[in-house]
């Protein structure tokens, strides 16, 4: 079956009795990891269990198709349900998981989880199709309303309050995978402690040192047309494991970003005025930078920028060429664009 986007989290929390098979995917790495724990987590209690949980790889599954009835059907010396994992799910080992829809042997929960699949995929399909006793989770990068329902999740807790430039920050700052978002509000609820407040310089300095601010110099680099340290902000992020893509989209997003500023100063509006005029405001630290960077371009300039890192995102899905080579060369080309038009003085 192909669940409803909202009903996901609560699917994966309190899966139906009927289910017997998931499968999880997806861009964002950290919530295939988290949803995938999740739903394990509903059948057994530790997923360090060695007599309740099972754990495969889609080429183990791709040589000895077989091995996954055989999982799904054994029974726990200890007593109880079971759960067999798969991962690296691709459609090299469909042949697996159709024998078992078609048979269900046992009573094991099997979850496989990998990356992103394309709709065209047939392990993807074949969940899609399924009835009530199968299920496809994709997990897509988080936006901004996904954020701030996972930053209110966890200040809810503690009972921390957030202030609202503060709030922004941290949504503007955070990246698009899960994992790494959580990371970062787990480290500010410690830092603020239970019943704390939060204010922006708080924030800004609790995540200064973290893969948010990496995304960020990536982010700037780029648009400033700063070659070098682009380099070195995109070395940093992959270390601290950002994704390629958010980087492309997130970059995307501050070009449209950009353009909409220029359409002010194309108005007859100062650069910097209309950056301090913006709502949700700017962090006032980059209020100069982002003026600058809307006088390096012009209009063409970030249409094509726009069209560079669209593209690049689409190439990294549908090619098979490395993905952080994809989206460097793309944001260098942004990088470059941004010189061109600084060199011409705008």
């Amino acid at each position: 079956m192909k669940p409803r986007a909202g009903a996901l989290d609560s699917l994966v929390k309190a899966p139906p009795e009927a289910l017997r098979a998931a499968l999880i995917f997806g861009q964002d790495a950290g919530l295939v990891r988290e949803r995938v724990d999740q739903l394990a987590r509903s059948v057994v209690p530790s997923l360090d269990d060695p007599f309740l949980v099972t754990e495969l790889s889609a080429e183990q599954l791709a040589d000895d198709p077989a091995r996954l009835n055989e999982e799904a059907a054994a029974i726990a010396m200890t007593g109880g349900r079971r759960v067999v994992l798969v991962r690296d799910a691709a459609d090299r080992s469909i042949g697996a998981f159709d024998s078992f829809l078609s048979d269900l042997p046992g009573d094991a929960l099997v979850i496989a989880w990998g990356g992103e699949l394309p709709t065209r995929s047939k392990l993807r399909k074949l969940f899609e199709d399924a009835d009530e006793r199968a299920a496809a989770i994709p997990c897509y990068l988080d936006d901004a309303a996904t954020i701030n329902r996972v930053i209110d999740e966890r200040m809810r807790v503690d009972d921390i309050t957030l202030e609202s430039d503060a709030r922004r920050y941290l949504v503007d700052h955070l990246g698009s995978d899960r994992a790494l978002s959580r990371s970062e509000i787990d480290k500010l609820a410690l830092y603020a402690g239970p019943g704390g407040r939060l204010s922006i310089e708080d924030v800004s300095a609790a995540i200064g040192d973290s893969a948010a601010t990496a995304l960020d110099d990536v982010i700037h680099a780029a648009t400033d047309g700063n070659g070098p340290a682009l380099d070195r902000a995109i070395e940093q992020g992959l270390a601290l494991g950002l994704s390629p893509i958010p980087m492309l989209r997130q970059t995307a997003a501050h070009v449209l970003r950009l353009r909409q500023l220029m359409a002010e100063v194309e108005a007859g509006r100062d650069a910097l005025a209309a950056v301090k005029a913006v709502r949700p405001p700017i962090f006032f630290k980059l209020q100069d930078r982002i003026a600058q960077q809307v006088r390096g371009f012009d209009a063409i300039r970030l249409a094509e920028a726009l069209g560079i890192l669209l593209e690049a995102e689409a190439a990294c899905k549908r090619t098979g060429a490395p993905d952080h080579l994809v989206a460097s060369r793309a944001l260098h080309q942004v990088a470059a664009l941004a010189r061109r038009g600084a060199r011409r003085g705008r």
